[in-house]
Parts: C-alpha cells; sequence; structure tokens
C-alpha cells in the first residue's frame, strides 16, 4: 500500500508464530514506490543479512507474482492464488501469510508509520526502521511485564507458604 510520504515499505515477518508475538524482522523503504513484485531483487538480499540465514520459502500476496527475486530464490517464492507447485504444506502455510497484515496495521497505527515527520529518503528509511523496532520493542515490554508480574506472584505464593 503506498504510504502517504510516497514511499512504499517492505515490512518481514517470520512463519511461525514465536511464544512473544509476532516480531517484525525487517523492514525497509523504498523509494519512488515501486510495483511490489519489483521489490523483491532489493529485499530478499536486504533480509537474509539481517536474518543471518538463507530464506527457503517465501510466501507473499498476489502482487508478487511475476516476480524479479535473485536466480537462486526464483522457486522458493509462492504467491497467493498460485496453483502450480503448491504442496499441501504450503496451502497449510499460506494461510498463516495473513498474519503479517495485522503486524502492519499496528506499525502503522501505533508506532508512526502512517505518517512520516523526517525530510528526505533518509528520513523515509529511518521511520521505516525506527516504527518497526517500537513495534518489537513493545512486544518486548508486554512479555517482561507478563513475566515480572508472575514471578511477583510467585514469591508472594512463596512468602506466605514460608510465613505459615
Amino acid at each position: 500500500m503506498p504510504y502517504e510520504f510516497g514511499v512504499k515499505v517492505s515490512v518481514t515477518t517470520t512463519l511461525k508464530r514465536s511464544k512473544g508475538g509476532q516480531f517484525a524482522l525487517h523492514a525497509k523503504a523504498l523509494p519512488g514506490n515501486p510495483y511490489d513484485g519489483h521489490t523483491l531483487a532489493s529485499v530478499i538480499p536486504d533480509m537474509e543479512k539481517a536474518i543471518g540465514n538463507e530464506i527457503s520459502r517465501i510466501l507473499a500476496d498476489a502482487g508478487y507474482r511475476g516476480h524479479n527475486a535473485p536466480q537462486s530464490h526464483y522457486f522458493r517464492v509462492f504467491t497467493a492464488g498460485q496453483k502450480r507447485r503448491v504442496t499441501p504444506a504450503i496451502k497449510r502455510q499460506m494461510r498463516r501469510r495473513s498474519a503479517i497484515e495485522p503486524v502492519i496495521g499496528h506499525i502503522k497505527s501505533e508506532h508512526r508509520m502512517a505518517r512520516n515527520y523526517l525530510a528526505g529518503q533518509q528520513g523515509d528509511a529511518l521511520n521505516a526502521i525506527l516504527a518497526a523496532a517500537g513495534y518489537n520493542f513493545s512486544l518486548l515490554l508486554r512479555w517482561l511485564k507478563d513475566f515480572l508480574s508472575l514471578l511477583i506472584a510467585l514469591l508472594q505464593l512463596r512468602s506466605k507458604s514460608v510465613a505459615a
């Protein structure tokens, strides 16, 4: 979706949900509002560099049909509505692909990616990265709050049993 500041932002998450929530692994601003399918050539190498591992499967929406992924990843990109080379396992994983939409919505609405207040292309890039980092940080803070409340409850229970 094009943003108000004329830049498309690519956000990447894992396929499996971690215990702390759906973390944003990679965010990149793409100046000039390019077509979705033309962004994979620049985004895939950046994702692999950020996570430090080779990506085995990329699940994307239908806008990535006719993609320009690097040759080594060409047959690893699966799009919504694709019929060829789709196994039952990939079909199950494609249903999980919709989990990225709430992440994008939270980053836009709660972490200031809907509107950019930073100037220039560098400001656009910084805004996307900082919004994704803020989203991840809020997930970590929520997990820490839950962990500390559990720890306090256990300590109170232990102090009551020792006092009795």
